[in-house]
């Protein structure tokens, strides 16, 4: 038996700081219909799709600084988006920056994706939970990183839901790193989990770094991919952006950590593949079957005595 979806990476090149929103649905809406042509029914965007990586600099005008967050979704300028891919059945994640008013009357700004299923309806909205960076502008670097300065971690933690025929998941990009990310959504059965990134080549933290980006880019992504028997799809916004060199290299990751679809440029790139989510249950049910193999009062075990099972420091 296959449950088999075409999965397309509509990976995006550089935006531009004073890009328009029109400009840049313009763009998705080509890729959607490239999309469409290959039969795609799921269409991942990358984080920040619609807009440039405006983190990297250190807006204190909160007019400007609003000008890249999305009050709804879908707004007026990504309508035709939804409405277009409704029309032709295809389904997509898309990452945007999130500004909204609790009932409290509180505003709070989030790194976000929406996922749509292919019937138009809106199926999640998962807001980032690793912020990276830094909260305060370090003139030292040749740009910021500043999404500790404009996002909050999301409160709703990693969900998964049942749409395009499976059990899926979202992260966007730091969250990748983190090993926890794919187990708590594996604990809950995830066949699908969809992330997109914006990484720059140069970390002004440890730029020893530099060189391994791609590499730790993937390692992670296929590290949990086979640690919690599911796909994952990680998109890129690639390319020069204002200065700054961004990877590419967006991929597909099958349960067995295989790549199976990568992207070749570090422009505007469709990539897309068929993948049968029954794979994964050939790793749910056998080396990774959690409810078998895992021992979790062992990690509470270690977890509580960790203090008292190291070697005293030498004086």
């Amino acid at each position: 038996m296959s449950r088999n979806l075409d999965v397309g990476m509509a990976q995006m090149g550089p935006t531009a700081r004073h890009a328009t929103r029109g400009e840049v649905v313009k763009r998705m809406m080509e890729l959607l219909h490239e999309a469409a042509e290959r039969k795609v029914e799921l269409l991942v965007y990358p984080e920040l799709a619609l807009t440039t990586f405006f983190p990297r600099w250190h807006i204190e005008d909160e007019e400007e600084m609003l000008s890249f967050f999305e009050e709804e979704m879908p707004s007026e300028a990504t309508q035709p988006l939804f409405d277009e891919a409704a029309r032709l059945g295809i389904g997509f994640c898309l990452g945007y920056a999130e500004v909204l008013t609790d009932d409290e009357g509180v505003t709070h700004r989030y790194n976000t994706q929406i996922l749509v299923e292919r019937d138009g309806s809106q199926v999640a909205r998962f807001r980032k939970i690793h912020i990276p960076g830094h909260a305060d502008n370090q003139e030292w670097r040749p740009f910021q990183h500043l999404e500790r300065y404009y996002f909050e971690s999301g409160p709703g933690g990693f969900g998964v839901w049942r749409a395009f025929g499976g059990i899926v998941g979202m992260a966007i990009c730091n969250d990748r790193r983190w090993s926890e990310t794919y187990r708590v959504m594996g604990l809950q059965g995830a066949e699908l989990i969809l992330i997109g990134y914006n990484t720059p080549y140069f970390y002004a933290a440890d730029p020893q770094q530099n060189a391994l980006q791609n590499f730790h880019n993937h390692v992670v992504m296929q590290a949990g991919a086979y640690q919690n028997g599911c796909w994952v799809v990680g998109v890129a916004k690639a390319g020069t952006e204002e200065g700054v060199e961004n990877i590419a290299q967006s991929v597909i990751v099958a349960p067995s950590g295989q790549i199976v679809c990568q992207t070749i440029t570090d422009g505007d790139e469709l990539a897309v593949a068929r993948i049968d989510l029954d794979f994964c249950r050939f790793y749910k049910e056998n080396v990774f079957n959690f409810d078998l193999y895992r021992v979790p009062e062992h990690y509470r075990i270690i977890s509580e005595t960790r203090g008292a099972i190291l070697p005293p420091e030498p004086e």
